[in-house]
């Protein structure tokens, strides 16, 4: 297989360039046309023709993190009469011949937009490396690390005049509240990671620092960073990027309202419901409307060892409730075709019930799920045998599923970044997109 080349990491490509020209045009007659005194995508999406233009062009993704390993047999994979089947039944979808586990009533009426995958085998059963090799879409390798999807994703659609963050994640988990990681792409994508508010701390000016005196001193700041950099070109790639990250702060600032959901409409916000989990799935429809490429929202804790069922009651109704309204609310305002949807852990659950009454860690046949973006809605792809054990046909793993990601979202799943003369593929050596689910 041959794979595309554009340039070693921190160097865009031909793609993110047509994106970014459009959308700095955009900013710029923006700002010809007096539209907005202080240059944000916030202000310029305030222009109906320019907001319109680029909810057509940009592609954004929300991740559903399933913290602790949701259960298969319980959401996309029922097994109904069999001794690893657990006490709940399979119900019909919108889609004739999809069923799903009867605790996922609403997402059965809007299975539409959704695709399963019901084969996933990726062979890591522990919280940590299941983990690092569902958010990277590889096993570790030795003196590499490599960047999550969402910094990936960050990369391929961030803009470079984006005043927004490109990468946001909450997590509210006891699994070492997991912050993703950029590995070699950089601290330019590293996530805006939110733990214990959903509100980030410490972006507002402070008050004793005037509009005025925080401009000016941006201004100097920029001076002296032109003056430090004549004559020091090895220096250049640093400077350059300690320099863009100070010229979004004042953007990331104005973007803190964003995160604010006390600015939806009562309707929007009874709609979505006061867990939690419901309320981040709202700020994450925010944020992709207003131009964020990635989003992570956590849900946790899945990690039923004991009274499974017990367990996956309260989760299924959070996720179901949560998952249905984001994905109507995405349609409703024109983002669903240009957003994909993930659900997705570090594994899922054996279909072998302990003493307890729970359901083990188990990475050998489990489910995912693909909404939105680029996919073949009411599709299933994948089976696995009677009683869930083993996968009976279209067995995947992390680099397949990755790859899928990629080419949903119209990124080249064969591109290659380069540290040095080396080069790193964007998804795993070997890996192929699973075109069945694709639209």
């Amino acid at each position: 297989m041959t794979r595309s080349k554009s340039g070693s990491v921190g160097k865009a490509s031909g793609d993110s360039v047509t994106r970014r020209g459009f959308l700095g045009a955009a900013a710029a007659g923006a700002a010809a046309a007096g539209l907005v005194e202080d240059m944000t995508v916030l202000d310029v999406l305030k222009n109906p023709a320019i907001a319109a233009e680029i909810k057509k062009q940009q592609k954004h993704v929300i991740l559903l993190w399933l913290a602790g390993g949701a259960s298969q047999l319980e959401t996309w994979d029922p097994k109904p009469g069999r001794p690893t089947g657990g006490p709940f039944l399979p119900i019909s979808t919108n889609v004739p011949g999809v069923e799903i586990s009867e605790l996922l009533p609403k997402m059965a009426g809007r299975m539409q937009d959704t695709a399963i995958i019901r084969s996933l085998s990726t062979g890591i059963g522990d919280h940590g490396g299941g983990a690092a090799l569902m958010e990277t879409g590889r096993r570790k390798e030795q003196g590499v690390q490599y960047p999550d999807l969402g910094a990936v994703i960050a990369r391929e659609l961030g803009r470079a005049d984006s005043q927004v963050p490109d990468y946001v994640s909450f997590y509210t988990s006891t699994e070492g509240r997991r912050k993703g990681t950029s590995g070699f792409l950089g601290a330019r994508y590293a996530p805006m990671f939110l733990s214990d508010s959903m509100i980030p701390l410490n972006i507002r000016r402070l008050e004793s620092v005037s509009d005025i005196d925080h401009k000016e001193r941006a201004d100097l700041r920029g001076l002296l960073a032109r003056r430090f950099s004549q004559g020091r070109t090895s220096r250049n790639n640093v400077l350059g990027s300690h320099t863009s990250a100070y010229q979004r702060v004042r953007g990331i600032m104005a973007s803190e309202k964003l995160f604010n959901i006390d600015d939806e409409p009562t309707a929007v916000r009874e709609k979505y419901g006061p867990t939690q989990f419901a309320q981040q799935c709202l700020i994450a429809r925010r944020m992709v409307e207003a131009g964020v490429p990635f989003v992570k929202v956590a849900r946790a804790w899945w990690d039923s060892h004991g009274q499974n069922f017990e367990t996956h009651q309260e989760l299924c109704a959070d996720l179901d409730h949560s998952m249905s309204v984001l994905l109507t609310d995405l349609q409703e305002r024109g983002l669903l075709e240009n957003t994909l949807v993930i659900t997705l852990a570090e594994f899922g659950r054996t279909p072998k019930i302990n003493p307890s009454l729970g359901r083990d860690h188990f990475a050998n046949a489990w489910s995912t799920s693909l909404s939105g973006c680029g996919i073949k809605g009411g599709s299933v792809y994948g089976k696995t045998d009677a009683d869930g054990q083993t996968v009976a046909d279209g067995k995947i793993g992390a680099g397949q599923l990755f790859a899928t990601i990629f080419k949903a979202l119209g990124i080249d799943h064969e591109k290659e970044y380069f540290i040095g003369a080396r080069p790193l593929p964007i998804s795993d050596f070997g890996a192929h997109p699973i075109d069945a689910v694709l639209a």
